[in-house]
């Protein structure tokens, strides 16, 4: 897949948005799943799906939350999904199944970042278990669904942190040793992009394709730490300072060409791959900026360059083939213990 990972010149940029990308697009009897889309860049996804005239089905822990914060957007419903529980991932599958209603486009957006060390009733590292794990047993209960639509995307929202994975092989949920909870997202966010690659592998001659994408660097996404009372709860003011995601008065910082982005332009890249036919022929692969991005075997690993620039192209861990195969393998087991 490394081989496929270059700039196909789509004529977007990073300052594009969710609603530049699908300018002439129809959705219109697609049927669409975005976890977490009632917030942050999942909200801004799901409102430019439905736009366009998709069906939008949000998942979330919290649907009366969720159904609020939704008013107004049309042709979208709300279902109850908890990452972390296998039986809510069954039940909502099945559901979905029953239903009869093919899958069009599947956006595993929803994700937790940092925090203390946490662990599902599995034992499974929390990071690990939701934003990979609970989105590979997602989408393998939803394949049926996937086949009916006679063409069908599935689009993981990764980050620029997958360079700094890559998986612990060994200790995926850090069973030993100490625990750095940045290791932890950056582990999730590589299994992210391989989750798509070997995807795209098994699965692309039935005609459903797989992507990885980096929305950007965003501030008030409430991407944070997991919390029992909601979906996850935002980093404090003063942390998202010392990231550098607002200023000293509290502002966001705006800079899309240095990798930080208002919300639409954050999910532009998860619309883009989720619907340009520029990627009819093209999957398994990770995307930023609305492209394709370069394969980078020479930058040291960094948050930015000395410019200030976020560095979010992927590395080649994260598209390794055998890596891929090797992930797909370890993810069926730990859903199997």
């Amino acid at each position: 897949m490394a081989q496929q990972q270059h700039p196909i010149g789509t004529g977007f940029t990073a300052a594009s948005t969710a609603d530049d990308v699908l300018k002439g697009i129809d959705l219109s009897g697609k049927q669409v799943i975005v976890t977490g889309g009632h917030v942050g860049i999942g909200f801004e996804t799901t409102r430019a799906l439905s736009k366009a005239g998709a069906a939008v089905t949000v998942l979330t822990r919290n649907p009366e939350r969720a159904a609020e914060s939704l008013v107004g957007i049309d042709r979208v419903e709300v279902d109850r999904l908890d990452l972390l529980d296998p039986a809510s991932i069954e039940a909502f599958a099945a559901r979905f199944r029953d239903s009869g209603r093919p899958l069009h486009i599947l956006v595993n957006n929803a994700g937790i970042m940092g925090g203390r060390l946490s662990r599902d009733a599995r034992g499974y590292e929390s990071q690990f278990a939701t934003n990979h794990l609970g989105h590979f047993h997602l989408t393998l209960g939803l394949l049926p669904a996937l086949r009916a639509a006679g063409g069908a995307r599935v689009v993981n929202v990764s980050s620029g942190a997958q360079r700094h994975g890559p998986i612990r092989w060994d200790d995926p949920n850090f069973t030993t040793g100490g625990y750095d909870p940045m290791a932890g997202y950056a582990q999730s966010k590589a299994a992210n992009v391989l989750f798509a690659v070997e995807l795209d592998r098994r699965w692309s001659a039935e005609g459903i394709r797989g992507y990885a994408v980096h929305p950007g660097v965003i501030a008030g996404t409430s991407l944070g730490p997991l919390s029992k009372e909601d979906d996850a709860v935002a980093f404090t003011d003063e942390q998202l300072r010392e990231m550098g995601l607002i200023d000293a008065a509290g502002r966001p910082v705006i800079d899309p060409d240095r990798g930080f982005k208002t919300a639409p332009q954050g999910a532009s890249t998860s619309v883009f791959a989720a619907t340009s036919p520029l990627l009819a022929d093209i999957g398994g692969v990770y995307l930023c900026d609305n492209e394709i991005s370069k394969l980078d075997t020479a930058t040291p690993i960094a948050f930015s360059d000395a410019d200030g620039v976020v560095l979010a192209d992927v590395v080649p861990h994260s598209v390794d083939p055998e890596g891929a195969k090797r992930l797909w393998e370890l993810s069926e087991r730990l859903l199997s213990d």
